[in-house]
């Protein structure tokens, strides 16, 4: 059993907290992906996971055993980081089982163990090659091996695909995620990229200047963000976000446009995707400024008056110039409404999907 468990964890340097009150169970085989802005405190989190920072306050247990105090030898963890740190003097075959050779294991009783992660990770016939005679991707590779060869019950990745480049980002993300479903082992993902924590998580846990802002499947987030945070956080591109105020008919937004909305939301967001561009009325007129062409989407930067600029993404390419006039509309099951703390008003949200 791999369950983990954190009551209260606490994390401080001297006067300063990193991590305050982080209660969350992450179950047997399950893939949780920690994210954040840099600071937040995913990569201390992690860290004291594997014990490789004490723990100020709380507990935290794996199989219900308390390892505040277990050293990390002897969690059964194994890391990935975000440096591959291999040995350049050794072959990848010998350094994807050098665990085994520190614990004086056979050669004989090695060969097996790193045979079978190596064709697990594509690496078969690359065993008796150098780091230096390697891609980046396939260093990666060996160095999630040597993790695969120890057997540990949970994985922990630190960043790993943050040295590579976009196409390898894309082709290991893949690798991790084939590799969770052949294991089915607990992993546990750090990465600022919401990409990966979207396309890995089973569920993703939001950190914040030292505290949960939300924990869900990455849906979960998507739709029904807690607070601004998640909203503005969760979500490529960014939700827009409009300030609004209570007046006749519903919430009033800057430019005056009126929306259905309860009396005490302060914030109005919506997605760029999904924004609907209309011939005629719609909810605010904008002014297109800059159209990025993607070729599967178009991403449209408009500005609209005394509300000020608001992205659209609309599927395909569209007929469009910087300083043509649209309308848009806002579907209002695809609207969220924040209070004056930021913090989602779901029931109105809800009433009208």
């Amino acid at each position: 059993m791999a369950e983990m468990e954190l009551k209260s964890v606490r994390k401080a340097y001297g006067r300063v907290e990193v991590l305050r009150d982080i209660d969350l169970t992450i179950g047997d085989g399950e893939f949780v992906v920690l994210v954040g802005p840099s600071g937040c405190g995913k990569s201390t989190l992690l860290r004291m996971i594997a014990g490789l920072e004490p723990i100020t306050g709380g507990e935290f247990s794996i199989g219900g055993r308390c390892m505040n105090d277990v050293a990390p030898r002897d969690r059964d963890i194994a890391m990935v980081f975000q440096s591959y740190a291999l040995y350049p003097h050794m072959s990848v075959e010998r350094n994807m089982g050098f665990s085994m050779e520190i614990r004086r294991e056979p050669t004989a009783r090695r060969k097996g163990p790193v045979a079978e992660a190596a064709k697990t990770l594509g690496l078969d016939r690359l065993l008796d090659r150098f780091p230096k005679a390697l891609s980046g991707g396939q260093r990666q590779r060996v160095a999630m091996g040597r993790a695969i060869v120890r057997d540990p019950k949970a994985f922990l990745f630190d960043e790993p695909l943050s040295n590579l480049d976009a196409a390898l980002r894309v082709e290991m993300r893949l690798e991790i995620a084939r590799l969770h479903q052949r294991l089915g082992s607990t992993m546990v993902y750090v990465t600022h990229d919401q990409v990966e924590a979207m396309t890995l998580a089973d569920r993703i846990v939001v950190l914040n200047a030292g505290d949960i802002q939300q924990v869900g499947t990455p849906l979960d987030l998507y739709e029904r963000p807690e607070n601004l945070f998640v909203a503005q956080f969760i979500g490529s591109p960014n939700m827009n976000v409009m300030d609004a105020a209570p007046g006749q008919g519903g919430l009033i937004l800057g430019s005056g446009a009126v929306l259905a909305g309860p009396e005490d939301a302060r914030h109005v967001g919506i997605r760029p995707e999904h924004i609907e561009i209309v011939e005629g009325g719609g909810d605010v007129t904008a002014e297109a400024q800059v159209v990025e062409r993607l070729g599967s989407d178009t991403n449209i930067y408009t500005e609209v008056k005394d509300i000020g600029p608001l992205l659209v993404r609309v599927s395909g390419n569209i007929a469009l110039s910087p300083g043509d006039k649209v309308h848009l509309r806002f579907p209002p099951g695809k609207v969220h409404f924040f209070d004056a703390g930021g913090r989602a008003i779901r029931a109105a949200r809800d009433k009208v999907q």
